[in-house]
């Protein structure tokens, strides 16, 4: 969800780069250390170059020691071999045998699965087989892809992925009918109280007048996450007669307005509801979202259905909301911790149903999602990299180490453009314009304009963006993507002079981020290879884009920067960086305020108070 302006929610975990390919590459680890390193220090950070291009080469057991070898085909074949470590459809089963020798081996613990997986050129798992990076370091180079049968990768260490060189895809698209389905069963089954009087009839019990239901014709569904899932629940409550709003900020309003769903600002959804249904991912941006301040702006008796992810729910907080009365009854696939805990309070509810995460758990989605999973793996071994691949491609080391500081001040710039969105109709139209003395074909620009997109994007979405993938990501959420390239006159010694970034026909929270065109508009530029803004809406401005940042806009007075500074002094919170731009002497300024530690929010409201201050925001970085 987009930040509020005084209390922002946006934050997400630092991901590698990416860059182009090229002979001789290196998969990206990190970036966020990169800036100090050399050429030949980024080498050895980055480690062993990986095989190119990815067809299949028989594997050559070292000398040294016996091997076994896991199928029964001869070591001369010159199949790849795939290991599968959980149960997997049939349908994906036949497709990787057209293609690769195929070991199943289920329930395998820690130390068998690295035994085994150096003899291995694939693995494909579910959410059960922990891929750690032991798992990598025991493969020894030769485990080229990882293939997730679903949509999380929570158990696989990308991190460690990456700096093997190995490719980790997954189903993204399979289980979406299957979420659905489930989310409209538990939506009915909550309204008509199906569990709780299935339990009582069956204990000997006849309550007709006990369990008294709800209808749904007529009633305000609100669909938070209007992505696949959430699109298709949407189309389904429409055909039981339900007023449907949805809240997403990437949300195509075209594909809105043919399901005839109206898009809206999170409040206004979550207070206006009958019924909420999440299909959101869990982010930082969304981790415990539903939480007592969001529940206390709901309306009194509204009814929860939750098939996405158990996080985003205060689970404490919902059972205090139940028990209120704000919140009549629950409906739960998902948990914080699963399974949940046998005394948990709010399995136990009687105003909750539960089911244990059964969201996918059809024949046919099981079916879709070894087909989806099969196909990956197989074109990542041919050499094809495809769109769902979730960690950093391979990229040259020394376009990492001259690109590493410009990477990062992409990202930036895209993360602090979105957090100046606001309201509930997304973002459509992104602009990126690159001022360079370099020629066009100097300047690659597809790792920044990848870098921005995931800026942009992966703070409030569950997308892993990278080079491979940016520019479907970006296609698959409305997000429009054009480039610009100014000519510079100075040294082509430096890649860039400066990036700017432009969000067209959005609402911003700050409303001197506005061009005079009325796009939100930010620039940055890398001085000593540290990223600096320069540039907010037509405003001047020079500070570090390194912590949090605190934009004000007030009228241009002596004793300014004093109140505000002295305001966060109180606090205790450090002011590293801080640069005032201006339209003229005593006229509008802007106080761009780096600092340190997140202010509370009373210390943003005194900054809010001060008489001379017309409007502000803190973002996080």
């Amino acid at each position: 969800m987009a930040a509020m302006a005084t209390t922002p929610s946006m934050k997400a975990a630092v991901s590698a780069p990416t860059a182009r390919s090229r002979p001789s590459l290196l998969p990206v680890s990190s970036y966020t250390s990169l800036r100090s390193l050399s050429t030949r220090q980024v080498s050895l950070f980055l480690g062993r170059p990986l095989r190119q291009p990815l067809h299949p080469k028989p594997f050559q057991p070292s000398t040294s020691r016996s091997v076994q070898i896991v199928t029964a085909t001869a070591a001369t074949d010159s199949k790849p071999t795939v290991l599968v470590a959980e149960k997997l459809g049939e349908a994906g089963l036949a497709l990787l045998r057209g293609f690769s020798n195929v070991d199943c081996s289920y329930n395998l613990s820690a130390e068998e699965l690295c035994a085994k997986i150096s003899l291995c050129d694939a693995l494909i798992v579910r959410s059960g087989t922990k891929v750690t990076r032991e798992v990598f370091e025991a493969a020894k180079g030769r485990l080229r892809v990882v293939g997730r049968a679903g949509v999380g990768i929570d158990n696989v260490d990308l991190q460690a992925a990456t700096e093997h060189g190995c490719l980790v895809v997954n189903a993204p698209t399979a289980n979406t009918i299957a979420a659905a389905e489930h989310a409209i069963a538990l939506l009915a089954a909550m309204a008509r109280n199906v569990a709780q009087a299935d339990a009582s009839l069956k204990a000997g019990k006849w309550q007709r007048n006990k369990y008294v239901g709800v209808s749904l014709v007529g009633k305000t569904i609100g669909v938070l996450g209007f992505g696949k899932v959430g699109s298709e629940v949407a189309r389904r409550a429409k055909g039981l007669g339900m007023h449907v709003i949805a809240h997403d900020p990437y949300a195509p309003a075209d594909r809105a307005r043919a399901i005839g769903v109206e898009l809206v600002s999170f409040d206004e959804a979550i207070s206006t509801a009958d019924f909420l249904s999440l299909h959101m991912p869990l982010t930082p941006a969304t981790s415990k979202i539903f939480n007592e301040e969001s529940f206390a702006k709901m309306k009194k008796g509204v009814r929860i259905i939750n098939v996405a992810r158990g996080g985003v729910i205060d689970e404490d907080a919902l059972v205090r909301a139940l028990d209120d009365g704000i919140v009549a009854q629950a409906a739960l696939d998902v948990f914080t911790v699963e399974p949940p805990p046998k005394d948990s309070k709010l399995v136990l509810h009687e105003n909750v149903i539960v089911t244990p995460h059964l969201g996918a758990s059809t024949v046919e989605a099981q079916e879709g999602v070894a087909i989806e999973i099969a196909e990956a793996v197989v074109g990542a071994l041919k050499g094809e990299l495809a769109a769902t691949a979730v960690n950093a491609p391979m990229v040259p080391a020394e376009v990492v180490s001259e690109l590493a500081p410009y990477v990062i001040l992409a990202e930036k710039l895209g993360r602090l453009a979105v957090q100046l969105v606001a309201g509930g109709q997304g973002i459509k139209g992104l602009k990126v314009v690159y001022t360079s003395a370099r020629g066009p074909d100097d300047l690659d620009t597809r790792l920044l304009r990848a870098m921005i997109t995931k800026g942009v994007i992966e703070p409030i979405s569950s997308a892993y963006v990278n080079i491979v993938n940016a520019d479907f990501t970006a296609k698959q959420r409305g997000l429009r993507i054009s480039e610009e390239r100014i000519s510079h006159d100075g040294s082509p010694e430096a890649p860039l002079e400066s990036i700017q970034v432009q969000l067209s026909n959005v609402e911003s929270k700050f409303a001197s981020a506005l061009s005079e065109s009325g796009d939100i508009r930010v620039e940055g530029r890398v001085k000593d290879s540290i990223p600096h803004l320069t540039l907010v809406g037509s405003f001047s401005v020079d500070v570090s884009l390194e912590g949090n940042l605190i934009f004000c806009r007030n009228i241009d007075q002596p004793g300014m920067i004093g109140q505000v500074g002295s305001i966060l002094a109180e606090k205790n919170v450090n002011v590293n960086f801080m640069s005032v731009g201006r339209t003229g002497p005593r006229e509008q300024a802007i106080m761009a305020i780096g600092v340190d530690e997140e202010p509370d929010k009373e210390c943003l409201k005194k900054i809010g108070e001060v008489t001379a201050v017309e409007e502000f925001v803190f973002l996080k970085l």
